[in-house]
């Protein structure tokens, strides 16, 4: 018997899932109860065939605000995905600066507190807790795009979110995604030029650093 220690085969990497999302909330800051919606589309290359599959999902609320949909968008994204107990690399893109600079740099100096910010309350804290608690099993980066302005994946995803909102529906989970067909309309009618987005490269992959456990906090329905 060798008396050299078995070196451990390194683990593989995790699956890569791209996921784009948008928010809205129809008469926003507005008086009274303002509708709003969160959706998304999911994007997934099967690593074999290099086949790519799609998935939409979108929720809504009555009364809402803009940053409460775009935590929304978030937290209903991960518990989909995370389901089945599989994790995954995932780039996330939003339009939402908030959502963005939250969940890549706020919510670890808010964690560290004790959940708290150095003046003032943290705004929608519970939602904070939730999206936490629900992407930290995963590997995540955060990308920030331009809102309406043709970005074919983030003009689609706020299709759903403000059909959501105007129809208070939701997809009640993952279903497979009408992109294609919403994509060759909006060329025919010329509002879409530019072309969807390329899935990311694994090699350029950078996550943010890993997310304590959330403390437990009261699920949405």
């Amino acid at each position: 018997m060798s008396a050299k220690r078995a070196t451990a085969e390194p683990a593989a990497p995790l699956p890569m899932l791209a996921i784009y999302a948008d928010e809205s909330c129809l008469g926003n800051g507005r008086e009274g109860s303002n509708p709003g919606g969160a959706a998304g589309v999911m994007e997934y290359v099967h690593p074999e065939s290099g086949s790519l599959t799609r998935w939409d999902y979108w929720v809504s609320e009555p009364a809402t605000t803009n940053n409460r949909m775009a935590l929304r968008s978030v937290i209903e994204a991960f518990r989909a995905i995370s389901r089945k107990g599989v994790r995954f690399r995932v780039t996330f893109t939003s339009d939402s600066q908030y959502l963005v600079k939250g969940m890549s740099e706020w919510v670890f100096s808010w964690m560290a507190r004790g959940w708290k910010k150095k003046t003032g309350p943290i705004l929608n804290l519970e939602l904070w807790k939730e999206a936490v608690e629900a992407v930290h099993e995963h590997q995540v980066s955060w990308q920030w795009v331009r809102g309406h302005e043709g970005h074919p994946q983030n003009e689609y995803a706020n299709h759903l979110a403000t059909r959501a909102a105007r129809e208070l529906t939701s997809s009640n989970g993952l279903v497979a995604s009408k992109f294609d067909e919403w994509l060759a309309a909006e060329r025919e009618e010329g509002r879409i030029a530019i072309e969807p987005q390329a899935f990311p490269e694994t090699e350029r992959f950078r996550s943010v650093r890993p997310y304590p456990t959330a403390a437990p906090s009261t699920v949405i329905t």
